[in-house]
């Protein structure tokens, strides 16, 4: 084998490796779910921060593995943080009424529920309870 015919072979190596770890990124392996937060009850003030972003709508935080939303003036949405794809955490976007993977671009809606993937699965969905600036997450 020649310098060129060695060259060619360790180029067409090295596409097959990194194609298939970049195939293997996007396998959403069913055998190994994400798991979402189990036994979900905590009660956050949304006057302290971290979580005044709650306070107005649009604003979001993050707690023990559950994402929390004001997606309405009255309406408050808590859903399990980790994509359902690969795990990466979600980002609320308000102004597309979503929530956002920004890895491989999965979206969920408020609900949880998958708009486009590649995730299959929906978020959790947790019961949220507003009493004054007491907000209560819960199973």
């Amino acid at each position: 084998m020649d310098r060129k015919d060695f060259i060619v072979n360790l180029g067409k190596g090295a596409a097959f490796v990194c194609a298939s770890c970049y195939l293997a990124s996007c396998y959403d392996d069913a055998s190994n779910p994400v798991s979402a937060p189990q036994n979900v009850d905590f009660t956050i003030d949304i006057s302290q921060s971290p979580y005044t972003a709650l306070q107005n709508t649009g604003g979001s935080a993050y707690k023990d593995g559950i994402i929390i939303a004001r997606i309405s003036s009255a309406s408050l949405t808590a859903l399990s943080q980790a994509c359902t794809h690969q795990g990466t955490t979600v980002q609320y976007e308000h102004s597309n009424s979503r929530m956002h993977c920004p890895l491989h671009g999965s979206n969920y809606k408020t609900d949880g529920a998958v708009i486009n993937g590649p995730a299959t699965r929906p978020l959790q969905k947790y019961n949220t309870s507003l009493n004054g600036a007491m907000l209560r997450v819960f199973s």
